[in-house]
């Protein structure tokens, strides 16, 4: 097979430091999985409340809170990159084409900046929900990161979060507001 001018060239490794840097923050902020990232879809963006809608393992799937900020950069890529079909790939190489798991192998093999950092899809994901089980609680730590009740302990029948609460700590990691957030109260207690 000959390459000509015309066949498309293949995304290179390191060619997109913005797709890096947006699935990192994707990463950071939703405490996703690889493939709730894989599978995410134009219409998975939920603008005016500022979520993306994850399917992840073992057939789970939820809402989970964007910062304002995130969910712009989400828009501005699916425009740019021409995922405009509402069931097409939201993420995708400047080409157009949707990333596929190798764009992780490249992010975390070292060649991405990582080498001997022992960095990963699921250090971020452990990362951010430590620093919310330890600011918020076990049970927004839990809904955040979209654990089903089935698979875990009674506990969390008694400690359940709601989507604000999920909001609300993630208002507190990236430090903007977010529409669903709880609100601070007025005034001091009574």
């Amino acid at each position: 097979m000959s390459w000509s001018r015309s066949t498309p060239r293949r995304p290179r490794r390191g060619d997109d430091p913005y797709l890096d840097t947006l699935l990192l923050r994707l990463h950071t902020e939703t405490a996703c999985r690889r493939g709730g990232a894989l599978g995410l879809r134009r219409r998975d963006l939920e603008e005016t409340q500022c979520l993306v809608y994850l399917r992840e393992k073992d057939g789970t799937s939820r809402f989970q809170p964007v910062s304002p900020t995130l969910t712009r950069l989400l828009v501005s890529h699916a425009d740019e990159r021409g995922a405009t079909h509402p069931d097409g790939p939201l993420l995708r190489y400047r080409t157009g084409e949707p990333i596929t798991k190798r764009r992780y192998d490249y992010l975390w093999s070292g060649s991405g900046g990582t080498s001997g950092q022992n960095i990963s899809t699921h250090w971020l994901r452990h990362t951010t929900l430590t620093l919310v089980e330890r600011r918020f609680g076990y049970g927004v730590a839990h809904a955040y990161a979209g654990h089903s009740d089935a698979a875990d302990s009674a506990t969390v029948t008694y400690v359940k979060a709601s989507l604000h609460d999920v909001a609300t700590a993630l208002a507190a990691l990236t430090g903007e507001p977010h529409p669903l957030a709880h609100k601070p109260a007025l005034g001091g207690a009574s």
